[in-house]
């Protein structure tokens, strides 16, 4: 095996490990903040999930991380390496400060970053002008629905704050309407345009489905036992904690399959795009073994910082966050677990009021999010061109 193949494949092992350390240990941030489970015990359920999660699924993310976000003629074993150096740095360095990032969209500005500066912008895959446009198209039909849903059931209801509450309507009608088009056939999208816009929907997905499902849930237990509710809620908790970490794993696993399957192609190895069995296994165990090392300090940011979390308030946040997470797999895209949980859980914390969400910590991740993909991106590209410099 060529020497840049097999160092391609333990830097895509390494970063599947400093993924374990941060957006792994979000399956575990709510279990523990609500005490259901001790920090050492949830890492190894996290851990032990986090390696079957793909198992169940398809690979279909990590063929849109080989082949759905650059030309894969451009995908050389150098342009990989380079794009998961940059990847690597910033999810350590992330994980060293305590913030929730989305390892996935670190590791697609690396590509992109050290593809544009190998064969210039056409190497990117890009929609169509038109598909753009009806992304909005469709947001805005949903936003339009549901201000009048709501405001007819205002009228029923004699809600005082209209204005409000039509606002909530025109925002829950909008982030629902584009998984609607997707799971119908609408609308088809994929590749670096999926990623982008499931940067903005992953969270309101997570924040609306948690939402409703936990007004829901008090709603249903409103005259019952707090005692019994909250008993119920710590055992229903190690089912959802469950059921979110494989989403996690049948995700973000695959990140590091999508990788070494491109370089085993690109290296002359492998002569199509099918991931081997051993690939599957050897990522899932070092994204496992990065989840059991853990990452502390962004597990006390989601845990502890966002919101006070109650047994009942993790299993409504996880298993809205799983559900969001196993939806968006089947469709082959690479999301940010990070954005789905955390959205998830200011969701939950809603239900209490605007004031039981701590916004300041909420805008340092959101940053973080808007920065990763173009931070990834320079730093890879700047190495690509000093590497071209030293070595023309």
């Amino acid at each position: 095996m060529d020497s840049l193949v097999l160092a391609g494949i333990v830097l895509a092992l390494l970063f599947n490990f400093v993924n374990g350390m941060n957006d792994a240990t979000n399956s575990i941030a709510t279990v523990v903040a609500t005490r259901v489970l001790s920090p050492l015990k949830a890492v190894m359920m996290a851990a032990f999930f986090n390696l079957i999660g793909p198992l169940l699924f398809t690979t279909a993310v990590a063929k849109t991380i080989g082949k759905g976000i650059v030309d894969p003629m451009y995908l050389t074993p150098f342009v990989i390496l380079i794009g998961l150096f940059a990847a690597v740095l910033w999810v350590y360095l992330s994980t060293y400060m305590g913030i929730p990032i989305s390892a996935t969209h670190a590791l697609v500005g690396g590509l992109v970053g050290s593809a544009v500066a190998y064969a210039g912008m056409s190497v990117i895959i890009l929609p169509s002008v038109g598909t753009v446009l009806w992304l909005f198209m469709y947001a805005a039909i949903g936003a339009v629905i549901g201000a009048v849903l709501f405001f007819l059931i205002g009228r029923v209801t004699k809600e005082e704050a209209m204005l409000p509450f039509i606002g909530q309507g025109a925002f829950f009608g909008a982030t629902l309407s584009v998984p609607f088009v997707i799971i119908t056939g609408l609308l088809k999208i994929s590749g670096l345009f999926a990623i982008v816009v499931f940067i903005v929907f992953s969270p309101l997905l997570g924040f609306t489905f948690t939402y409703i499902f936990s007004l829901v849930f008090i709603r249903w237990f409103r005259n019952g036992n707090p005692k019994k509710m909250n008993f119920l809620s710590k055992k229903l908790q190690l089912f959802s904690a469950s059921f979110y970490s494989i989403g996690h794993g049948s995700n973000d696993a695959q990140n590091g399959m999508g990788v070494i399957t491109a370089i085993l192609v690109a290296g002359g190895i492998l002569n199509e795009f099918i991931v081997p069995v051993w690939v599957i296994l050897i990522c899932c165990a070092a994204i496992a073994l990065g989840t059991l090392v853990g990452g502390w300090e962004v597990v006390k940011t989601m845990a502890k910082k966002i919101t006070h979390l109650r047994p009942y308030q993790g299993f409504c946040a996880e298993t809205s966050g799983g559900v969001v997470l196993s939806f968006i797999t089947a469709f082959g895209v690479p999301v940010s677990t990070t954005h789905a949980i955390t959205g998830a859980i200011m969701g939950v914390g809603a239900t209490r009021g605007s004031s039981a969400v701590q916004w300041g910590t909420v805008r340092r991740i959101v940053t973080a999010w808007v920065i990763t993909i173009p931070i990834t991106a320079i730093c890879s590209y700047a190495c690509f061109i000093l590497y071209k410099v030293i070595f023309p």
